[in-house]
This record gives structure tokens, C-alpha cells and sequence, in this order.
């Protein structure tokens, strides 16, 4: 559970119609150490800032930079629909999100307009307010709530004199830190190079220099496009050709999860998806439901790799339980396509449990901004169970709230326990069922048969005889095949 943030504080400002649209907020937060329960929370954070040093821009690239400079940042936003809180809630998960990348947030400014500014996100005007807000509290990143076009982060650089990062990167980042698996890194690759592609640029005109006359021996290599190249052209060919070998990687990776599923689906095995938004806990309910074992984290997407594990219902019927990516509001694009073949999962499940916390300032925007992901990616005609979570930190008045809002709901705390009952009962309802009856009598040399039937099968009535193991059941087609011989006759 995230510690609670303190509130911005606001100062109210008379403005005439011409200045109300550059009317500011601003507020200051102290953001503690994040919290380092896990061995590979404790490397990413290790390596601190030292107060005092200073380097120049150099001629390094955007991750590099990155990975050695995000540290001491300035929130940004641009407030330009909903109510105050709105804007304050979506600053506050935007802190979260940097303080998760390993850095320490200085001051938050909001501005309120109709609309960004095309040329420097905020208002021209205010660039200078947030350049001295940067030279004051010795930020050396600017972190901008939104996804800002290639001019609007030139510009806002070239005028504040530090790193802009706008609200995908930072996403982007934060995923690459997180991925463990082959397949995971692969797709977080893909997404920050197709990112990248549009935003290549170099300080000064380093990337605008042509290769010149001797480019084979001055290291433009085979396959260069010859001396008038410049390198601009030649990182965004060498960009498109690695884009072009991950995709077919991930192809590959793709095949194989889906003769995996093949498997499952030829069993007839059901399988429930666990998704929602970011830290909601959804990694602590799959651990608390089967015994996992997963990395849970009080962090922003601490799970990236989908973990799926094997479980029985009370009555003995087995499914699977799949641990997905969490969403976030306003996902960049380029991670939905990037995780689609793993996010395609989610759409093929029997049963969603759509897990929101509730100890959230804003759970109901939670919800939309999750079923949103899932009418992009096609899960929203998938079966939905809504699982209230963090009960033990909410307030009662929100579980009820949303329970009363959501018909198909239930509450628990996957921390404690607390109504996990409830939410297994809920589950094993919501499970499709074997809709073919059979009444067969086995001899018991079949018992595989039988075990057959206890594990993909609903059992009505079963009886031992002299003849054998007599049984009335519900099963799916291909299992009543098999037992088609065995069919039991009354004399």
C-alpha cells in the first residue's frame, strides 16, 4: 500500500478572461525513499544522486541519459478538462510513476488551459516560470504529463536548459526496468524503439552531419547509403531493421505460448485472467488464490511477465490463473501494440477478474481507464467479475459505493484474506460448465478415465458396483467421446 501523498496546496489567483487560461497551481511534495521489500527494487535504487555535482549536456543518447540523470525531477501538467482533483490525481500517480523510476520529485506546477500549446506543451509565457522553478530547486529533468510531439519537447528543452521527458517515456522506462523474461525485454525494446523513431535527435548537429567522402573506411560500413548519408538517416535505418528482426522474434515466442493455449483448450481446461490497473494487487490475489509465490511489490508495474498457474476449484474441476500486465491511464499506444500478443490472452480467457483498488482516490476512473484497454485489445465481451481490493485500507464507504455500482462484484483483501472465501465462490460460479450428461459405468481398471472426469468434468452421482464405478456426469464433447463406450444402460 502506497504511503498517503501530501495534498498540493492551492493559492487562488484573480485573473481576467485573457489570463485565465494561463492560471497556475502549484505545489510542492517531499517523495521518501521508494520502498525496496525485493532484492532487484534494492539494485535499481542503489545508485543515488549526489547533491552538488553538475554535468553539461553531453552528446549521449535519450536512454543513456536517462538511466544516469533522472533523478531530481519537476512535475508538469496541463489541466484541461474535469474538476481540480481530477488534474491533482492525475499529477499524483504521475509522481508515483517517476519515484518508481528511481527519481526524487521536487515541485509539481499545473496549468490550466483549454488545450496544450502546440509549440512548448504549457503556455509560452509560463516556460520561463517553470525554467525558474528548475534553476531554484536544482531539478535536472522535467517530466511533462502527457505524450508531447518531437517539437514540443525541442522546444521545451531548448528554453528550460534541462531534459524534458514526457509521460510515455517515463511508462517506457519503467517497463524496461521491470521486464525479466526473453519475451518481456523483446517487447519493451520494441516499444521504446518505435518511440524513438519519430524523436531521433542529437545535441548541436551531430546527427545532421554527412558521413563524408571515405564513408567505408570512416565507419559507415556496409550497407551504408553512401557519403551523403547523414547519421540521423543512418540510426533510424539500423532503428527499422532491429524493429523489423523483434517483431519477428516475438512471432516466434508467439507460436510457441500459442500451442501452449492449443493444449489447454483441447483439455477443455478453463482459464481466468487476473488484470486491472497497476499496483492494484493483482499479483498478491493470484499468490493468495493459489500459492504463487509471485513478486509482489508496493511499486507501479512490478509485474510485466504473465505468470499462469494450475488450481482446482472446491469441487475438483481444473483452471487456470494467469497473472497479467497492469494498466495505467492513457497506456502509450506503442505498449498496446507492443504487448498485444500477450494482452491477446486476456481477451481469449474463459472469466476476467477485474481487480481495483480500493483505497484509491479515484477507483472509478481506474475501471474506465482499464475497460478501455480492454475494448481496444477485444476483452470486453469476455465474462467480468469485479474484485474490490485493499478493503483493509479503504474506507467502507468506497467498498460500498462500489459494490452498489458494479452488479457483479465482490470485496477482499489480498492482503489479509479477508473475503478471499467470497471471491473463490464468486469464481467458481462464473466458470463455464461441461454441458453434455453422461451416464457411464466404468470398469475400475479405467481410472484414469474417471480422474478424467473429476478434473474437466462435474460429477452428479457416483457409485461403486460390482460391475465397476457407475457415474452421471456433465463433460465437454471430447471427453464424451471417450466415454461413449462405457455408456451405462438401465436393464
Amino acid at each position: 500500500m502506497t504511503s498517503p501523498l501530501p495534498e498540493y496546496e492551492h493559492t487562488p489567483i484573480d485573473v481576467t478572461d485573457d489570463e485565465a487560461e494561463d492560471a497556475w497551481v502549484s505545489g510542492y511534495a517531499e517523495a521518501p525513499e521508494p520502498a525496496t521489500g525485493q532484492l532487484d527494487l534494492e539494485d535499481r535504487n542503489a545508485l543515488r544522486r549526489v547533491a552538488g555535482f553538475s554535468t553539461e549536456l553531453q552528446d549521449v543518447s535519450e536512454v543513456e541519459y536517462r538511466q544516469l540523470r533522472l533523478e531530481r525531477v519537476v512535475l508538469v501538467g496541463v489541466w484541461t478538462q474535469g474538476s481540480v482533483a481530477d488534474s491533482e490525481h492525475s499529477l499524483t500517480e504521475l509522481k508515483l510513476l517517476a519515484e518508481t523510476a528511481g527519481s526524487l520529485v521536487l515541485e509539481a506546477l499545473v496549468q490550466r488551459r483549454h488545450r496544450p500549446d502546440p509549440a512548448t506543451y504549457i503556455g509560452r509565457g509560463k516556460v520561463d516560470v517553470l525554467r525558474e522553478a528548475v534553476q531554484a530547486t536544482g531539478a535536472d529533468t522535467v517530466i511533462c504529463d502527457g505524450e508531447l510531439a518531437p517539437s514540443q519537447l525541442r522546444n521545451l528543452e531548448d528554453r528550460v536548459k534541462v531534459k524534458v521527458v514526457d509521460r510515455t517515456a517515463l511508462i517506457l522506462d519503467i517497463f524496461a526496468q521491470h521486464a525479466k523474461s526473453k519475451e518481456g525485454k523483446a517487447q519493451v525494446e520494441l516499444a521504446q524503439l518505435q518511440y524513438q523513431t519519430q524523436r531521433l535527435r542529437g545535441w548541436g548537429g551531430n546527427l545532421s552531419r554527412q558521413a563524408g567522402g571515405r564513408v567505408g573506411v570512416q565507419g559507415g560500413g556496409i550497407g551504408g547509403r553512401g557519403p551523403g548519408e547523414t547519421k540521423l538517416e543512418t540510426d533510424r535505418r539500423r532503428i527499422m531493421t532491429r524493429i523489423a528482426k523483434l517483431r519477428r522474434e516475438l512471432t516466434t515466442m508467439q507460436t510457441t505460448r500459442e500451442t501452449k493455449t492449443a493444449v489447454r483448450r483441447r483439455r477443455a481446461i478453463p482459464s481466468v485472467s487476473i488484470s486491472g490497473y497497476t499496483n492494484a494487487g493483482k499479483s498478491s490475489l493470484l499468490n493468495r488464490l493459489t500459492g504463487a509465490g509471485v513478486l509482489v511489490e508496493d511499486a507501479l508495474f512490478a509485474t510485466l511477465d504473465p505468470t499462469t498457474r494450475r488450481t482446482t476449484t472446491s469441487d475438483g474441476r481444473v483452471y487456470t490463473l494467469s497473472d497479467t500486465v497492469g494498466f495505467v491511464r492513457h497506456l502509450p499506444h506503442q505498449l498496446v501494440e507492443a504487448f498485444r500478443s500477450t494482452l491477446e490472452e486476456v481477451a481469449q480467457s474463459d472469466l476476467v477478474l477485474h481487480v481495483v483498488d480500493a483505497s484509491d482516490p479515484d477507483p472509478e476512473g481506474q475501471l474506465a481507464a482499464v475497460r478501455e484497454v480492454f475494448a481496444e485489445i477485444g476483452a470486453d465481451r469476455v465474462a467480468e467479475l469485479v474484485v474490490v481490493n485493499k478493503t483493509d485500507a479503504a474506507d467502507p464507504m468506497v467498498v460500498t459505493r462500489l459494490l452498489a455500482r458494479e452488479p457483479h462484484a465482490v470485496a477482499c483483501s489480498a492482503r489479509t484474506g479477508e473475503g478471499i472465501a467470497g471471491v473463490l465462490a464468486a469464481l467458481e460460479l462464473d466458470l463455464p460448465r461441461p454441458q453434455q450428461r453422461v451416464e457411464v459405468l466404468l470398469p475400475y481398471a479405467r481410472g484414469d478415465l474417471l480422474s478424467s472426469i473429476h478434473e474437466r468434468g462435474e460429477v452428479d452421482t457416483l457409485e461403486h458396483t460390482a460391475d465397476g464405478t457407475r457415474v452421471v456426469a456433465r463433460v465437454n464433447p471430447d471427453l464424451a467421446g471417450a466415454l461413449a463406450a462405457y455408456a451405462f444402460t438401465p436393464a
